[in-house]
Formats: structure tokens, sequence, C-alpha cells
């Protein structure tokens, strides 16, 4: 085998690879959507805050681009990281750090391209940059063959390579310049409203920890500190989400909760706790940055299935297109429950 069999053979190698690599990237884009996690929205950052901005390398400053922001984004929702920093394992060792032991590290890519000709080693063209925040540069060969341009001169291959970051979060012993603090929450922005409805529900309620919740078996609501939101006032949609959830419990509207995730049944709790948000919301006078409507998309596979001839892929023996409405009267329901003690709390402070 000549010299220019190899490179050609190297070459389609190098270009299946490349494949591979944006296949496992689109399906970790899937993954996320998946699992309900939208790698570029969330109304909330971590208990610290996270602000809302470009990943960058720890060491070097310089932002990453292209897919690797939804790729590390995505992992700074997954993991709770109060962090947009990030670090190889050869930079942290650099820097006097390590990373912890039995962490994980999150694949990013760069995209690079090779000109199988001689004297062909040209600066690359970059999607984003290299595993040090760098820019990385092409590799070249020589080679007298390969694909031509129209002019005839050598047509540069586009690939893919990989490389692998740790979040400053995952690691130890750096200097407190890289793996510095959050600066602290702001102060609450307190709509007294909406502060009426939590305390009149009579739920259990507990501020703390990074996620949003209603657990039935403990009767008892958790969302994140309010300041940790970037939009503070989406705090008490979260919070009326997860109170409408509540009313569900068998000492108050009796709703069935016991849905598998990713169940029709569960689907439809969700779209009724979404909708029963909306409307505290809008009797409250209270206007979140994230529009509901954003949100109840999710679920239209379920309102489809609804619409079906066959009562197999509607879920039930009930007759097409009901699921709407028993979902909005739900709803419904759950707001008014909610209200009821509402307006009940504040006719009593002013008797």
């Amino acid at each position: 085998m000549t010299y220019v069999h190899k490179r050609r053979a190297r070459t389609t190698r190098e270009t299946a690879q490349g494949d591979d690599l944006y296949a496992q990237v689109t399906r970790k884009i899937i993954g996320e959507l998946e699992a309900g996690r939208l790698p570029w929205v969330q109304p909330w950052g971590r208990a610290g805050g996270p602000s809302p901005a470009l990943p960058r390398n720890a060491l070097s400053g310089r932002c990453y681009s292209g897919i690797n922001i939804l790729m590390l984004w995505g992992a700074v929702i997954e993991g709770g990281w109060p962090s947009q920093s990030w670090i190889t394992f050869k930079q942290a060792i650099a820097a006097g750090g390590c990373v912890r032991k039995g962490e994980h590290g999150t694949m990013v890519v760069y995209a690079d391209k090779f000109v199988p000709a001689e004297a062909g080693a040209q600066g690359s063209d970059m999607q984003g940059t290299g595993p040090q925040g760098s820019a990385a540069q092409g590799t070249g060969g020589a080679g007298a063959t390969g694909p031509k341009e129209k002019d005839g001169t050598p047509r540069a291959i586009p690939f893919l390579k990989r490389f692998t970051l740790f979040n400053v979060a995952q690691c130890e012993g750096l200097p407190p310049d890289i793996a510095s603090d959050p600066a602290p929450l702001p102060e609450r922005q307190i709509i007294p409203e909406g502060e009426a409805l939590i305390t009149a529900s009579g739920v259990p309620f507990v501020i703390g920890g990074d996620q949003a919740f209603y657990a039935p078996a403990l009767d008892r609501v958790q969302v994140p500190p309010q300041p940790a939101f970037f939009d503070q006032i989406n705090f008490y949609r979260t919070c009326f989400h997860e109170l409408c959830h509540a009313t569900g419990h068998p000492a108050r509207l009796a709703r069935d909760l016991a849905h598998p995730f990713g169940s029709k049944g569960y689907a439809r709790e969700e779209l009724i706790a979404e909708m029963g948000a909306a409307f505290l919301c809008a009797s409250l006078g209270i206007a979140p940055t994230v529009r509901h409507a954003d949100y109840i998309g999710g679920w239209l596979a379920l309102l489809h299935d609804d619409l079906s001839d066959d009562p197999h892929v509607r879920g039930s023996g009930s007759p097409r297109g009901r699921a709407i409405f028993r979902a909005a009267s739900a709803a419904g329901k759950a707001a008014d429950w909610l209200l009821a003690r509402y307006h009940d709390a504040r006719t009593g402070q002013a008797a």
C-alpha cells in the first residue's frame, strides 16, 4: 500500500469517526429533550446562581461556541453545578488541582479541516475552540492526490475531534481565582398576592435545593429559592404549578397522582398543573416571563392521541376530543380550590 493510499484510508476513517460524533452529539441533545430538559432554557439557576452566560475555559477565559454551548449548558443543568467554567484533566493538574475521583467529564467537539495535498498544512476552519479554549490548528499533510475543487486546488475535508471537559465544580485544589464562589443571591422580589396564596394553601412548603416538585407521599412542595430564578417572577408560576399538583392529594380534590413518568396519565396531570398555574397567575395579575404555552406544547402528543378513532390509542373508552376539556376543568377546580382559601384568608384578615 502506497503512502497515498494510506492517507486516503485514514481520511475515510476520520470522516466515519466524524459522522459518529455528529450522531453522538445529536443523540445527546435528543436525550436532553426527551428528559424534559431544554439545554438552552431553564427558569431558575442553582442555589448560588450560575449566571446565564456562555461556557468558558477557566484558564484562557475563551468562550466555547456552536454546539458545545448546548452540550455544556445541558451538563450544568443536569449536574447542578454553580459555574459555567470548564477545564481539561491536564489543565486542572497544571493549575495545581485535580479532578475529583469518580467524576465523569462532558464530551465536546471541535471541527477542523484536513487538506490532503502536498505542503497543505493550513490553519483550521474552526466551529469552536480546542480543549484548552484556544483555536486549534488543522493538521494538513503530504500527498498529491485527493478531492479537488473546480479550479484544481485540493478540497479540504471536514472532520470532528472530540475532547473531554470537567466543570470546575468537579475539581478540587484549584486556585481561588479559578474556583471562586458564586456571587451572593440578590434580594427577593416579593409579590404579596403570591405569598398570600402560598401561605393560605396550607400545603407544607420547603424553599431550597435545585429542583421544583410536589412529593405526594410526603404531601410537600419544594422549590428553589426565589433569587436563584433568572427572572424572579417565575418563582410564583413554579410555586403555583406545584401547588396545583398538591390539590390532587386525597385530603383535597383527590385526583389520581399515581402515574409513571412518561405515561399519558402523567402528561395529563402535568397539563392540569400548568393550566392551573396559568389561571392563578391571571387571577392574581402576575405575568411570568416564561409563557405557559411554551410548556403546554410538550403535551400535544396526548391531545393528538385523544383525537384517534382507536380507543386503545386514546387510552380510555371516552369519546374523542375530551382530554383537553377534562384537563381544563380539573385545572379550573385546582385553581378555584387555592383561590377560595386565598380569599378566605384575606376576608379573615379584613374582619
